[in-house]
């Protein structure tokens, strides 16, 4: 009976899948045997079975129009390239290097005798330094005895309101203004 209708491959897919799903679902135990896992399963299988078919039948369907030149094909194109001459430039051209032009920067605070004298302290010696200068509303980073820009910020601010801005240029000057923080 099937023969004798004349339907789309579409509609064939279809009537194809039903029976499917008929055949599968007749051989099983009685519908009322099965759970609601069971039969959401035996729906899923159903529905992938026929979803195959249709779009087995959708491919099929869209090669035979394009092998009669009917139906969509995709196309290319390929773009020559344009030729290189040696005149205008090199046909092989080496990678470029990337080699640093200068050493890393360094901020200049970190070489200056603030931070020299700083740093010939002990780690407690430090901390304190770090502590009278909280304490006086100078320093607000943590006090960890390491010198950084606040540090050094701090000890500028500091020496300038004691009027001994101009020790800070000499370690002498330096180590003057500290042990006057710490003793």
């Amino acid at each position: 009976m099937l023969s004798n209708l004349r339907t789309s491959k579409l509609a064939k897919a279809g009537i194809t899948g039903i029976v499917a799903l008929g055949v599968t679902l007749s051989t099983l135990a009685p519908a009322q045997a099965l759970g609601r896992n069971e039969k959401n399963f035996l729906k899923g299988v159903a529905a992938t079975i026929v979803a195959q078919q249709v779009i087995k039948s959708i491919n099929t369907n869209r090669q035979a129009k394009i092998a009669q030149g009917t139906g969509y094909a995709p196309s290319y194109s390929f773009v020559q390239p344009a030729p290189v001459y040696a005149s205008t430039r090199p046909a092989y051209q080496p990678r470029p290097t990337y080699r640093p032009t200068q050493a890393a920067y360094v901020s200049p605070i970190y070489s200056s005798p603030v931070a020299t004298a700083f740093n010939a302290y002990s780690s407690t010696d430090r901390k304190r330094i770090q502590q009278k200068l909280a304490a006086q509303g100078y320093y607000t980073s943590g006090i960890d005895g390491s010198f950084g820009p606040g540090t050094y910020n701090a000890i500028n601010s500091y020496a300038t309101a004691q009027g001994k801005g101009t020790q800070l240029t000499t370690p002498a000057g330096v180590h003057g203004v500290f042990d006057g923080l710490i003793y």
